[in-house]
């Protein structure tokens, strides 16, 4: 077997970022949504450099990581080019078009005399009195400068207010505090007719000089920092794991600088003072061409009256086939199991069946895990609402998800204060498993049971993110299935195994080992001639044993198609090596969310298995978190799990991405997107 070299897991990231940004390309993307793709990009590269940047400076400082300072170079590279090409989108395509739609940003030289007018007033009155310059000598240090916060850095000139002067100038800093809207819409009497907007960069440098009165403004820039903001608690050493974490919150927004944003213009003397400041190498210098932070431009996006800019609203639809309104849902899971397929069909059922089991006075438990659910939650407020009614609560929240750390402290503290009881899992390990579990006293035959009934979601119970999210939720009153949940309840608990499971699959216990017995089945019947296929719908693929059983399965006949959202290490392709395997990325108006394992190994009926999972295929899930897969027993649901999550990926020719053995991508031709097909399906579109 040829030598293989995986492909680099952090390009892979930015190569993910590449292909959003295509978005904002697109002519057939309206015009408002193409603007929201490059802030989405903004916000994806913040959390990129926040993390996995900071990640590999660390692994830099490391001599035995096998990174080097040429890693950490080539990835600096790479993060500039994608950034400029963010810019010039923006500049070059977006701005353009949006001003032939009469929506524009106006700069200072841009505004009219009435429009400055205007500007000047909301300055003196909304602005000035929440700005303070602070000078920079002896007696004023460098001002903390919190995470991602936008600063003005200033030179003025002149005599102080005790008479002194600077021969070279005085630097002063200006913090733009976050409760001022970045986004400012002119009002309509003197926009004549169009939508225009400032942005309060905009509007602070037109009138920077008011900030400083009796002096001249010598020169300037917006500036922001990149901080280390990953929330590291160590598990074994805090007595309280939720003391801690809410702890370490108020310390984030100070980790150590690894990106600095300058506007292009900015001075060169200015941007090495903040570089020497921040103690970062002139590679970490990113000179944007326009405003610093486009992330907020989605102020801008929310403020335009412009419905035909904007995707047509697609409205979530309630199996009502398969779930009828009229019945209580737990008659119909009693009767038969239930997938739900998001966005396209409403999360709604999934609060139904809450609701259903905080109303219903025969409910006696309820039990749940929580990874992202937001700081407004209708869910979590049922939960509280069963625990001051008198239920069972046992929650297990997640307190370490990434940047949800304090919406979930917050809503544990809410709902240990109604009586819930509520847990962290298993220490050193994080919990993205999901599942609800209804435990309920039932009468049979003259005597009572208890029955449970369980659903289980390859997503978050996140009501907002389940719109925009492609997901599929299973509700089900299967027995053993409900058992295993019950047993992993326990496990979150108290640590404790209280039996062998008999259909989930759990990480980090048994769950790679699961993949590499079917992997090892279909490349066994791939040997003796018998139909040997697998597809793999994951959001990242990164874990090296997985890739090489991949590989080894694919080497053997096997056919083999991998649709990975983001991340993959896999080099599709190689002659002699993985030329029978296929690596697509779809990229469309839903984030990709959804992880089906599909796997056939031989002609009989059993030798095929579906399963959904929480997991994504990267070493971090498989023994780093508590994760779940379930299989798909019955034929008719597996097939449509089939028809509707993994077929029409597979011969998507619009939102496709094709991976190439070198790691880069091409677009697929022109053809069919998949998620407009299962939009059209279920009547939304």
């Amino acid at each position: 077997m040829p030598t293989l070299t995986l492909l680099d897991r952090e390009q892979a990231i930015l190569g993910f970022n590449r292909r959003v940004l295509a978005q904002a390309s697109r002519p057939d993307v309206p015009l408002l949504e193409r603007l929201r793709y490059v802030c989405i990009v903004s916000s994806n590269l913040d959390e990129f450099f926040e993390v996995r940047f900071a990640d590999v400076l660390d692994a830099a400082r490391d001599k035995s990581s096998g990174v080097g300072v040429a890693d950490v170079e080539q990835l600096g590279r790479a993060g500039h080019a994608l950034i400029d090409e963010q810019y010039s989108v923006f500049n070059d395509q977006l701005m353009p078009a949006l001003a032939k739609e009469g929506i524009a940003i106006l700069n200072h030289a841009q505004r009219n005399e009435a429009q400055r007018r205007w500007v000047a007033r909301f300055f003196e009155r909304e602005l000035r009195p929440l700005l303070v310059p602070v000078s920079l000598d002896p007696a004023h240090p460098f001002p903390q400068v919190a995470n991602k916060a936008l600063h003005f850095i200033v030179k003025v000139g002149g005599k102080d207010a005790l008479g002194r002067t600077e021969a070279a100038g005085q630097v002063a800093i200006v913090k733009l505090p976050r409760v001022l809207p970045r986004v400012v819409k002119l009002p309509a009497e003197v926009s004549d007719g169009q939508q225009l907007f400032a942005l309060l960069s905009s509007i602070i440098r037109a009138h920077l000089g008011e900030l400083f009165p009796g002096r001249e403004v010598l020169s300037f820039s917006q500036f922001r920092v990149t901080r280390d903001s990953d929330l590291e608690v160590d598990d074994d050493a805090v007595a309280n794991l939720r003391h801690a974490v809410r702890s370490r919150l108020s310390t984030r927004h100070y980790g150590r600088a690894v990106r600095l944003e300058v506007v292009r213009s900015c001075p060169e003397d200015l941007a090495q003072l903040l570089l020497r400041q921040f103690e970062l190498p002139e590679a970490a210098l990113y000179r944007v061409n326009g405003p610093v932070n486009l992330v907020r431009l989605n102020q801008l996006i929310d403020q335009c009256d412009a419905p035909a800019l904007r995707f047509k609203p697609y409205e979530p639809a309630w199996p009502q086939g398969r779930l009828p309104r009229q019945r209580p849902l737990i008659e119909t899971l009693r009767r038969r199991d239930v997938l739900l397929h998001h966005p396209f069909e409403s999360f709604e059922p999934v609060l139904e069946l809450l609701r259903q089991a905080v109303e219903d006075p025969d409910v006696l438990a309820i039990k749940q895990t929580i990874y992202r659910t937001g700081g407004r939650s209708a869910l979590m407020e049922l939960l509280i609402e069963a625990a001051r009614r008198g239920k069972e609560v046992l929650v297990v929240v997640e307190l370490q998800a990434r940047f949800d750390e304090e919406a979930n402290v917050n809503w544990a503290e809410r709902l240990e204060a109604a009586g819930a009881q509520v847990v962290y899992g298993v220490v050193g390990l994080k919990t993205h498993g999901k599942m609800l579990l209804i435990t309920r006293r039932e009468a049979r035959g003259g005597a009572s049971r208890l029955r449970r009934y369980l659903h289980l979601s390859t997503g978050n119970y996140n009501p907002g993110t389940a719109r925009f999210y492609t997901d599929l939720g299973f509700m089900s009153a299967d027995a053993a299935l409900a058992a295993d949940a019950d047993a992993v309840f326990a496990l979150l608990a108290a640590t404790t195994i209280t039996r062998r499971l008999r259909k989930l699959v759990i990480a980090p216990f048994a769950m790679q080992a699961r993949w590499l017995e079917h992997l090892r089945q279909v490349r066994e019947a791939a040997a003796a001639g018998q139909p040997a296929r697998v597809v793999v719908k994951v959001n990242a693929l990164t874990d090296v044993e997985l890739i090489e059983a991949l590989i080894a399965t694919a080497q053997a006949g096997a056919s083999i198609d991998c649709i990975v959202r983001g991340a993959c290490r896999l080099p599709p392709g190689l002659p002699g090596v993985s030329e029978n395997i296929r690596v697509r990325s779809i990229v469309g108006r839903f984030l990709e969310h959804t992880r089906v394992l599909y796997f056939r190994w031989g002609v009989a009926e059993g030798d095929e298995a579906l399963y959904l999972s929480s997991a994504d295929w990267m070493s971090r899930n498989l023994f780093g978190r508590v994760e779940l897969a379930w299989p798909i027993v019955d034929a008719q649901m597996r097939q449509r799990i089939i028809d509707e999550a993994l077929q029409p990926y597979l011969h998507d020719a619009c939102d496709a991405w094709l991976l190439q053995s070198d790691g880069s991508y091409r677009p697929a031709a022109g053809g069919a997107s998949a998620q407009q097909a299962l939009m059209l399906r279920y009547g939304g579109a």
